[in-house]
């Protein structure tokens, strides 16, 4: 019998306050020393293979702070998400609270393992391109550093009051925050600072996610009304007791779902961000993908010849500029083209592809030279996409194909996540939902609707939330877990007519208005300050 603590609706609170015990705490703290320890010796070997020894002690400081403060980003998304993915098994019995988190911790472990990277590189396509260019500089660390210290702030902030706030919402606006701040610095109009196009189709993503998480999960659960009769699956589960097995079962899949779809997708965030890291501050280990396939260089060598002759056809006869890579940096920062974007993409593909042949392969691409040729490498790629992207894309058909898979061939060289990158995630993000779950397990468990969480209702919400979550990882978008299944409870709460508290609704609501401006004043103010410091 669990320990009352409460009631809910007059149905005994579960408990809440058994911990993981001395073993597990010996455990968690073991676990958590090892993971930095692993993350140090990686990021060790991995330099020392590529030749870099340490000659100055405060870059690999900077490094071994900022990869800590993003892996704290990812330990405080863990508690203050994934508390979402719990709270429904907790209130239905199905699990104890205890064994819960645990459990959701290790599928969001494997989440983050078997995550594809797509999401990871959409968050960073959102910074401002002549930032991570320089991501190395004193305006990078600065960067990075502002940005993260914002998004745990206000993480922080909203988990100490019991608001179930998005983590990926947050991050957004940080990331917005900067690259306003940074346009503004350079003397430049804010709006040109950040990839307002990346940003309308995530912006679009977190925004009708809730929507779809309260209108679907409110169907699915009268779609269930209408099709399955057993009147347990509707009813307030019993003080203590755990379900039937079968209604037991399809909780504990969905709770294993969402957590498994939530590590999937928000860790990914957390792996872009410690690629830029890294990148800045150990190029040649980081900024090449020197483990290419064999026949990489070959491909890579007729795409670009063929994407010289497209551009070439659509150049209207302009000579190529003295400076292509200011000239496609300016067109990446005012998004204005030019009779010379097109030339200048061309004289720069031909000079990636004379870079590659001289030295023979991306293995061979000396050290000093590893991070210029990234850099060329993320210009011509985010020139193509943003030249190839809406109704006034001039490459259509082959040429469109050709311009496709040549892109394709950049990113495989500059867009990859080393293995020992996305475990560290993993044990952040994994190790983070079990502690401090407990505030918003509360909130999404008793202060959304006013009476107790169904084992319908539960389901549903949670269904819809791992669908939802699977699908946007699919198509590389960054949606908020807590979000749609809070929303997701709200829309079964509403469509069971059991009332919703709207004290809590106003302050969801609220924390969903305020979190990108608070997000980027926060970020932005940092930038600001830190830009002068480092």
């Amino acid at each position: 019998m669990a320990t009352i603590a409460g009631n809910v609706g007059g149905v005994q609170r579960p408990d809440l306050d058994k911990g993981l015990g001395l073993a597990g705490a010996f455990g968690f703290g073991a676990a958590v020393l090892a993971a930095i320890l692993f993350v140090a010796y990686s990021v060790y070997n991995d330099s020392a293979q590529a030749g870099v020894h340490a000659r100055e002690l405060l870059p690999f400081f900077l490094l071994f702070i900022a990869l800590l403060i993003a892996l704290g980003f990812e330990f405080v998304n863990g508690f203050h998400d994934t508390a979402n993915a719990v709270a429904t098994v907790i209130y239905t019995n199905s699990m104890p609270a205890n064994i819960a988190v645990v459990w959701s911790g290790f599928f969001n472990f494997l989440g983050v393992l078997l995550s594809t990277g797509a999401v990871a590189f959409g968050i960073v396509s959102l910074l401002p391109v002549e930032l991570i260019l320089q991501v190395g500089s004193d305006a990078g660390f600065a960067m990075v550093f502002s940005l993260l210290i914002a998004a745990i702030i206000w993480n922080l902030a909203t988990w100490w009051w019991g608001i179930p706030n998005s983590s990926s919402h947050t991050l957004i606006g940080s990331i917005i925050g900067v690259g306003v701040c940074n346009a503004l610095l350079h003397g430049r109009s804010g709006t040109s600072g950040v990839d307002w196009g990346q940003a309308t189709k995530i912006g679009e993503a977190l925004i009708f996610s809730p929507l779809l998480g309260f209108f679907l999960s409110g169907l699915l659960f009268l779609g269930m009304k209408v099709l399955i009769k057993n009147k347990k699956l509707y009813e307030e589960p019993k003080d203590g007791l755990p379900p039937p097995w079968w209604i037991r079962g399809l909780l504990v899949f969905t709770c294993t779902g969402v957590s498994f779809a939530h590590g999937s997708n928000d860790g990914q965030k957390g792996m872009g961000l410690i690629m830029l890291i890294l990148i800045g501050t150990v190029p040649t280990a980081y900024a090449l993908n020197r483990a290419v396939p064999a026949q990489y260089e070959q491909q890579f060598h007729a795409g670009s010849a063929k994407v010289e002759q497209v551009l070439a056809s659509h150049g209207g006869g302009v000579q190529a500029p003295a400076d292509a890579r200011a000239t496609l940096t300016a067109y990446l920062e005012n998004k204005s083209s030019s009779p010379q974007t097109v030339p200048a993409l061309g004289a720069l593909v031909g000079d990636i592809d004379r870079q590659i042949a001289e030295y023979g392969s991306i293995r061979q691409v000396p050290a000093a030279a590893s991070k210029n040729v990234r850099n060329d490498m993320y210009l011509a790629s985010e020139t193509i996409k943003h030249l190839t992207d809406g109704d006034s894309n001039p490459f259509k058909g082959d040429e469109g194909k050709a311009l496709k898979d040549y892109k394709g061939s950049l990113d495989k060289a500059t867009r990859f996540i080393p293995t020992w990158v996305k475990i560290a995630v993993a044990f952040a993000l994994g190790l983070g939902t079990m502690v401090g779950w407990k505030r918003i397990v509360v909130t999404v468990g008793e202060k959304i609707g006013k009476t107790h969480l169904t084992y319908a209702q539960g389901a549903s919400a949670e269904l819809v939330a791992m669908a939802t979550i699977g699908l946007a990882d699919g198509f590389g978008l960054p949606v908020s877990t807590t979000h749609v299944l809070s929303s997701g409870v709200a829309g079964t709460m509403a469509a069971n007519k059991s009332g919703l508290q709207m004290s809590t609704i106003r302050n969801l609501v609220a924390a969903w208005v305020i979190t990108l401006p608070v997000a980027m004043l926060l970020s932005g103010t940092l930038y600001l300050i830190l830009s002068q410091v480092i």
